[in-house]
């Protein structure tokens, strides 16, 4: 239904348990307390999933030129999708190889759809005329982006681990391969450059005809009310009609936090320490400033961004409340004018549409609003005379609904969920200050993570549920969860996978920095050793103070480093006097700097 704008609602953060340096803890194997089978819908009930559906990724939804069809990925189900709007009915699914993940979703000039497999480490392409998948070729182990460059004919892929990869839009393997940074995570073409945004640093890249990156563009801290936020998680990527990007992301509170009861919501003027905007970037090549938006009220998790043919209207699907907010740019960035230095403000977008479902992602066919939901699975239809109505297309496929992964994702009542700081199940690459304890890194969650314990930084977490009666209940003032609920959330938390590994790998490097990694006399691996490559314990490396030794899984893909995020690279974690540790952090004074990128290129395999 369509809520007022009138309509506020109270901050009091239900789900958000991991807004800040949080991580988890349990004991497996999971004992779910089967003497009293989960009921779906009944009040106060629980669902427990089969497997464990994926986080949510968001922007897996793509509609025709024409607008007479919708292409929709489906990572919940590993299927794509092809429905025909105007007989608003299914026409083809298309079953993918289990754990693909089929995320971002290209059209071609010849009306072929191109599909990134987020795990499945490749590029699917669909007849969506005949309903059949023609192709499928290796990009990367973790491709994100995709863009389709009609001058060329040509796919540009963006990778998690820094590729940028280039294919022909027909048949055939990728014509180029060039080595960017980390994270990568939208592609768009801007004339003769490609636009690349980075997901955590909610950065853009341009790139040129010849893979260089030409300029890089940051977003400033933005002044909320006296408040400073600095940009992060930048959700989705698109372009503007008249050039340039708009970008759907997140702000960080970057002053004092709290750590009281009900600490976490003493933040910007919807209460949270965490806010949503776009953001208009990569405009400077047409004479035109950076943008900043507005914050947007209680926009909750803003997994997927669509913009009008014209540029007129966004879209935005806010996942933690299943909402879509319907408005116009200007109502956004009625701000930019004021200066960085200036106050900003919160805003209401003109229009918010409750979603019966849970909303990933949205797209525009015409003047109608076609919205995805993941369970269940369905097309909605959303077109409007004023006031907002809805018509949903029905998906087939058995149920994903997972109370674990629902209350990491959602929040009804308040303007976080535990994913704005954790998205996808990792971390915003924030560093936190917190009143009394000090900076604090926004922990890693995924991979294994509640093999790990004791949590939090300081080791004063002994498992989840002091976790949800200190973090969740009392700094945020979440409701008590019962036991059940609680294994059921560590349940799914300890399913979440590591992300994949980079394919630019010196084997050679790697071979020497993994011989200095176990040397005695480097001393690495005495307390980076398991399968979560730690021990479990607190130690002073020479910080003044003793720290969790944290997980080394997929350490390279987690920058900024140490607790307080002192070290932006991997490197400068061991040339950085400022991070402290000298040989009281493993004994690497000895090692020439070959060494030293040896033992980097070893870590970025982890």
């Amino acid at each position: 239904m369509h809520r007022p704008l009138a309509s506020r609602r109270t901050f009091s953060p239900m789900l958000a348990i991991l807004a800040t340096a949080s991580s988890f803890a349990a004991c497996a194997p999971w004992d779910l307390g089967e003497d009293e089978p989960p009921r779906i819908g009944a009040p106060g009930s629980v669902a427990i999933a089969a497997e464990p559906p994926p986080a949510i990724s968001g922007g897996t939804l793509a509609v025709s030129r024409s607008a007479a069809r919708a292409v929709a990925a489906d990572p919940d189900r590993d299927r794509v999708w092809v429905v025909d709007l105007v007989a608003e009915k299914l026409t083809a699914e298309i079953v993918l190889e289990k754990g693909d993940e089929p995320g971002r979703v290209v059209e071609d000039d010849a009306g072929r759809f191109h599909v990134a497999l987020r795990r499945g480490g490749a590029i699917v392409t669909i007849d969506a005329e005949s309903g059949k998948l023609v192709d499928r070729r290796a990009a990367c182990p973790a491709p994100r982006g995709i863009a389709y460059d009609a001058k060329t004919d040509q796919l540009h892929v963006a990778c998690l681990g820094g590729e940028l990869v280039t294919l022909p839009a027909g048949p055939g393997a990728a014509t180029r391969r060039v080595q960017l940074e980390r994270d990568l995570r939208d592609v768009v073409v801007d004339g003769d450059r490609l636009l690349v945004s980075k997901f955590r640093a909610a950065e853009l890249l341009s790139v040129d005809a010849e893979g260089n990156v030409t300029a890089r563009e940051s977003l400033p801290q933005f002044n909320l009310f006296g408040q400073q936020f600095a940009p992060t998680v930048a959700w989705r990527t698109l372009p503007l009609p008249t050039g340039g990007v708009a970008m759907v992301h997140q702000r960080a509170l970057t002053g004092t936090v709290e750590i009281v009861e009900g600490g976490y919501s003493s933040g910007g003027c919807d209460g949270s320490i965490v806010h949503s905007a776009v953001s208009e970037l990569g405009t400077a090549a047409s004479g035109s400033e950076t943008k900043l938006s507005a914050a947007l009220s209680f926009a909750t998790l803003p997994v997927d961004l669509a913009i009008s043919d014209d540029g007129a209207s966004y879209a935005i699907v806010a996942a933690g409340t299943n909402e879509v907010l319907v408005t116009d740019p200007a109502s956004l960035n009625q701000f930019a004018d004021l200066g960085f230095e200036k106050e900003g403000t919160c805003v209401e977008p003109q229009h918010r549409v409750e979603v019966a479902g849970e909303p990933t992602s949205v797209a525009f066919a015409g003047d109608a609003v076609i919205v995805q939901t993941r369970e269940p699975a369905s097309l909605q239809v959303l077109t409007s005379d004023g006031v907002f109505r809805t018509r949903v297309i029905t998906l087939p496929g058995e149920s994903r609904k997972d109370t674990g992964h629902e209350m990491f994702h959602r929040n009804a009542s308040g303007p976080m969920a535990c994913a704005s700081c954790h998205p996808e199940g990792g971390e915003d690459s924030h560093t936190w200050v917190f009143n009394p304890i000090g900076p604090r890194r926004t922990q890693f969650v995924s991979g294994g993570i509640l093999n790990t314990a004791p949590f939090h930084w300081d080791g004063d977490m002994s498992g989840i549920e002091a976790i949800m009666s200190e973090v969740f209940e009392r700094r945020m003032s979440g409701m008590h969860q019962g036991p059940r609920r609680v294994k059921i959330f560590a349940r799914w938390i300890d399913s979440l996978p590591a992300p994949p590994v980079s394919s630019a790998l010196d084997e050679p490097a790697v071979a020497r920095g993994e011989a200095l990694f176990h040397d005695k006399t480097v001393d690495c691996a005495r307390c980076h050793a398991g399968a979560q490559l730690t021990n479990n314990e607190s130690l002073d490396v020479g910080t003044g103070k003793a720290f969790q030794v944290p997980s080394l899984v997929r350490i390279g893909a987690r920058a900024p480093f140490m607790h307080n995020g002192c070290a932006k690279t991997l490197k400068e974690r061991f040339t950085n006097p400022a991070c402290g540790g000298g040989d009281q952090h493993g004994k690497t004074s000895h090692l020439s700097e070959a060494q030293i990128d040896d033992l980097v290129a070893y870590l970025e395999t982890l």
